[in-house]
């Protein structure tokens, strides 16, 4: 049987058909070139990697973006009158230019200064301007292709009483949403400087992904402003990491200590996040060839020493008699915390003993804070859940105990305060090394997100510390599980509001030689006249 179409319908179905070979065409086209670097790893950020465009939709973010939209963020810090910035870009096609542009606006005009070649295994790429007029702010932007481009501000060089310190910590995948509280708030309260002391990924083997997600998260508060980001364990793909000069680990557990995964991959997960660092003291990279970030950033005469407290850590097991389930968790409250202090174990490593000794004797500024991962002591009894007491943690760097000590002394000799994150507890501590309270003040604050392992500060006995204050009940002098002295001043639970998750907020007060530390619930509106902050905040102490 024969159809007869007519003329019209005959072209439709023409038209349609060509149309759809056209596409299908080009689609097959871009899919199958051959021209993108290959990763020398497998299995891992593999959204956005290799042929990326032949994976799956991401839960974590759409990569596929508009093509107007490919330049995600940029992120800098300026120091010594040099500025870094890194162009973060979505994947690129391969028939995309690999060239990304960084113009600054001087007298109304814009001016290209530099283009660099944008790494595809991770897709950033450095900036590196010496020489920056630090005396005022200078528009700048971040071009690719014809219409792909991010705009923002390099702020002027601070002059003036208070400078002022953000800080975050831990931001779990268990709430993918956006971070519109946290960025009213911090923009409102218009710090000097950002710090983000890690775990800002969690989806450990997609990093890029997920880097992207926090870029897209939280711009809005570094696009203005410079900021200071550093990785943790879960940024390289680890649930802890005794980095232990880089060897290589036996599993992601990492307790036999050194990095599971690639090292181009951790290579990528630092180059993503601290190549706009000011130049590290010491650049000699550790083994695998993974490079170091240590360095120092001075901003309105406070001089901020950023360290790695987890590359050169010693890992516990196989090295210490193991007292728990685990290789790195204590359970029993009668063992002799001298048996794991064992001679040759590290914590800083000798190298950024030596740089934060260096750093200490400079006298230049009028304030000093020490930036890193997490906490110089066991500021929490309870992991995970109230039935899971722990008596000591290795992941803590109250362990080993020796140097926990030296590392400390390095930051009592610089008259240095100390800021962290990690342990989904904030707390406002004061350390003691040969005594009580002879140590430096440290600040550790809470998870941007709250909802994964959460850890409380609860004491066995239920019983305040000696010289405790009236506003939480279990504050004053303790000893933790390594033994060690700390003397708790301020702690958030996670029954607290917004379960425990929140930012501090640093002021460094010049006229007073004062810090003060705040620390902000997620929900609460700063902007409001009744605004309050978690209880026993805020502190202010003398370095």
């Amino acid at each position: 049987m024969k159809i007869h179409l007519s003329v019209p319908v005959l072209l439709f179905f023409c038209s349609m058909a060509c149309s759809n070979t056209g596409n299908q065409y080009k689609e097959k086209e871009q899919r199958i070139s051959d021209n993108y670097v290959r990763a020398t790893f497998k299995g891992i950020d593999t959204l956005a990697t290799n042929d990326w465009w032949n994976r799956g939709k991401s839960e974590i973010i759409n990569l596929n973006v508009d093509r107007d939209s490919v330049v995600a963020f940029g992120i800098y810090t300026v120091s010594n009158k040099t500025l870094k910035l890194t162009a973060q870009l979505f994947p690129l096609y391969p028939d995309e230019t690999k060239q990304v542009r960084l113009e600054v606006k001087y007298a109304d005009e814009w001016e290209e200064v530099q283009k660099k070649s944008v790494n595809e295994i991770g897709w950033s790429s450095t900036f590196r301007v010496e020489n920056w007029p630090d005396s005022a702010d200078v528009p700048y932007r971040i071009l690719h292709g014809e219409n792909a481009m991010f705009e923002g501000l390099v702020r002027k060089s601070p002059v003036k009483d208070e400078i002022v310190l953000a800080a975050l910590s831990c931001n779990s995948n268990k709430d993918r949403g956006g971070r519109e509280n946290y960025v009213r708030n911090i923009n409102y309260q218009d710090p000097d400087l950002i710090f983000f002391a890690g775990d800002q990924s969690y989806d450990h083997t997609e990093h890029t992904a997920a880097w992207l997600k926090f870029g897209r998260q939280f711009r809005e508060i570094f696009r203005n402003r410079p900021c200071i980001t550093i990785p943790d364990d879960h940024d390289i793909g680890q649930g802890n990491l005794w980095g232990e000069s880089g060897k290589r680990a036996k599993n992601p557990a990492g307790a036999d200590g050194g990095y599971f995964y690639h090292p181009e991959y951790v290579k990528m997960a630092e180059r993503c996040q601290t190549s706009h660092l000011p130049d590290p003291y010491d650049a000699s990279p550790i083994a695998q060839r993974i490079n170091v970030y240590y360095t120092n950033l001075v901003l309105g005469g406070v001089d901020f020493a950023i360290i790695e407290d987890r590359k050169f850590k010693s890992g516990p097991e196989g090295k210490i008699p193991q007292q728990g389930p685990r290789p790195d968790h204590i359970r029993n409250p009668g063992y002799d915390p001298t048996t794991v202090d064992v001679e040759g174990l590290k914590l800083l490593g000798d190298r950024q003993l030596s740089f934060l000794e260096d750093w200490g004797k400079r006298k230049e500024s009028v304030f000093k804070a020490v930036l890193s991962q997490t906490g110089f002591c066991g500021g929490a009894h309870l992991h995970g859940s109230k039935e899971n007491r722990l008596h000591a943690d290795m992941d803590s760097n109250g362990w080993p105990q020796t140097g926990r000590n030296k590392a400390l002394k390095a930051i009592r000799n610089a008259n240095a305060i100390h800021v962290a994150g990690d342990q989904h507890l904030a707390t406002v501590i004061k350390h003691g090394i040969e005594e009580y309270d002879n140590g430096p003040w440290a600040f550790v604050v809470p998870a941007i997100v709250n909802d994964y392992y959460s850890r409380w500060w609860w004491p066995a006995d239920e019983k305040p510390g000696q010289y405790a204050n009236k506003t939480l009940p279990w504050t004053g002098r303790y000893l933790d599980g390594f033994n060690n002295k700390i003397t708790m001043h301020a702690y958030v639970n996670p029954d607290s509001e917004a379960n425990g998750a929140g930012y501090g907020i640093i002021r460094f007060n010049k006229a007073s030689g004062k810090v003060t530390f705040e620390c902000w619930p997620r929900t609460v509106d700063v902007r409001s006249e009744n605004a309050r902050q978690f209880d026993g905040w805020p502190i202010t102490v003398t370095p």
